[in-house]
């Protein structure tokens, strides 16, 4: 195989093979900002990486062929969602054409002369980045970004920057079928955040210890003038940093002050909800730097904004700067994103899939909805979630609830039976303890009960990695009908 280590500033055609990915989307856009001739292809083409693709005038071809790759393709860029029997990757082969992954061809293309900014962790990842990059945005340092989320403050998941900071969601997924490396050990970190370290990815990682070696060697990749900003609460970070060259600082926040880390570097105390914002005081070494307003709710986001808080002080951003980009701040589409409000019913759509992640969701939708039911309907779609590894954890996170749906698994024909998540097992455990559950096979089930059972006042929190088929402006159709005909919805 020919791949390219040796790329040329300038290129004419590059093309790129399952370009409607998160990563390869954004970078299909950098490449296209920067000035070079993109075209791609992928097996399904729809929103938003699709939108985005468009906006940037970039073809996308439907399927995979080999007559997809253009006579002039001078660069190819494989995607990690394809094998090595694709028709375009065979054809790229056979052509001897240089070839690339995502990860490299961010590394080549954009981090060789910037200061890299690497967000990684199991969670929080795209939330951090999205708000660090704002951040910098806000202050006029005019930063590079690459991010797994749709940033509203930019409209789009990338942008191309030409200030010396370069923001990147740290994933540590692997990295293409020819590397099966994770991808952020392409991303030449400066500076970089642990923000959790748990085990996931089940369809890669053989268990936590395969993937401690993975950030083991991330973080050892910080310069000694580096600075990595970690969080406390995590047996697994505490093993990955022991012994590293780079400056280490930690970082704590909690709803009480009694489970705050005191020897934490960075605290975030005195925190209040205010309606939308949440307040608190940020202490670094034991002093008070300043007060600050956020709009981000939840200990995980208190825990995420500190974070940013810390590193963009040691980047050199004033209090003031801080304080305006996060109020500035407008979120992550399929980030606790509101979709709409029929009837004084909120509907909201969240990417969380990993039981640690739903606790954390429902925990902050709690402290900023106290009054309302709290409807968490959730599909197990992911590699991890689709198996039985988080049977117990799942019922654990689903409790802090007041009503729980569970679709049945996502293509469940692709995890053998013995090792497969059972959801129905789940809802019968969580009725037991007094939570009142309920399975619906499919998205028309769970849109038929919603529209008989949800009434004013409730939340309605429809979580999944996927689009789990339309079902959140299905609901949304489906309750504006009802309005409009006067229908009213009846209690469960």
């Amino acid at each position: 195989m020919k791949k390219d280590k040796t790329l040329r500033p300038k290129i004419e055609h590059i093309h790129m093979i399952a370009i409607c990915g998160t990563g390869m989307a954004a970078l299909a856009g950098l490449l296209k900002k920067a000035g070079h001739q993109v075209s791609g292809s992928d097996h399904a083409i729809y929103p938003p990486m699709s939108t985005l693709l468009e906006r940037d005038k970039i073809p996308c071809k439907q399927g995979f062929s080999p007559a997809h790759i253009d006579a002039q393709t001078d660069r190819v860029i494989i995607g990690n969602a394809v094998s090595k029997d694709n028709p375009e990757v065979i054809e790229t082969l056979k052509r001897k054409l240089p070839y690339l992954s995502m990860a490299s061809a961010l590394e080549e293309y954009f981090l060789k002369d910037k200061e890299a900014l690497v967000i990684a962790g199991t969670h929080g990842k795209t939330t951090t980045s999205s708000l660090l990059a704002s951040v910098l945005t806000s202050a006029g340092k005019d930063p590079g970004a690459l991010i797994g989320g749709w940033v509203n403050n930019f409209d789009s998941n990338h942008r191309l920057g030409k200030g010396s900071f370069f923001v990147v969601e740290g994933d540590e997924y692997d990295t293409a079928f020819f590397d099966k490396g994770p991808k952020f050990l392409h991303y030449r970190p400066s500076h970089a955040m642990l923000t959790s370290i748990e085990f996931d990815h089940a369809d890669i990682f053989q268990d936590l210890s395969v993937i401690l070696d993975a950030f083991k060697k991330f973080v050892r990749l910080i310069p000694p003038k580096g600075i990595l900003l970690a969080a406390t609460g995590y047996d697994a970070i505490d093993q990955v940093i022991t012994g590293i060259d780079c400056n280490v600082e930690r970082y704590s926040t909690a709803l009480d002050e009694t489970s705050c880390d005191t020897d934490a570097e960075w605290q975030a105390r005195a925190i209040k909800q205010n309606d939308a914002l949440i307040s608190f005081e940020v202490w670094y070494r034991n002093k008070k730097l300043g007060d600050i307003k956020s709009p981000l709710i939840g200990r995980h986001n208190l825990n995420n904004s500190l974070a940013v808080i810390a590193l963009s002080h040691h980047l050199g951003l004033t209090w003031d700067e801080i304080q305006n980009g996060m109020l500035s701040f407008k979120g992550i589409k399929r980030r606790q994103e509101v979709l709409g409000i029929v009837n004084n019913v909120i509907i909201m759509d969240d990417f969380a899939h990993h039981p640690t992640a739903i606790n954390e969701t429902l925990a902050a939708l709690r402290l900023r909805y106290p009054t309302r039911r709290l409807w968490a309907v959730f599909e197990p779609r992911s590699a991890t979630s689709r198996r039985n590894i988080f049977q117990a954890d799942f019922i654990k996170a689903f409790q802090r609830a007041d009503q729980v749906i569970l679709a049945d698994v996502f293509a469940p024909e692709k995890i053998p039976t013995e090792l497969r998540l059972q959801p129905e097992q789940i809802i019968a455990t969580l009725n037991a303890l007094g939570t009142s559950a309920h399975f619906c096979q499919t998205s028309d089930h769970i849109l038929n009960f919603l529209e008989k059972q949800v009434m004013p006042g409730d939340l309605v929190c429809i979580m999944s990695s996927g689009g789990f088929d339309g079902i959140h402006q299905k609901l949304l159709s489906r309750l504006q009908t009802s309005e409009t005909e006067g229908r009213t919805t009846s209690a469960p």
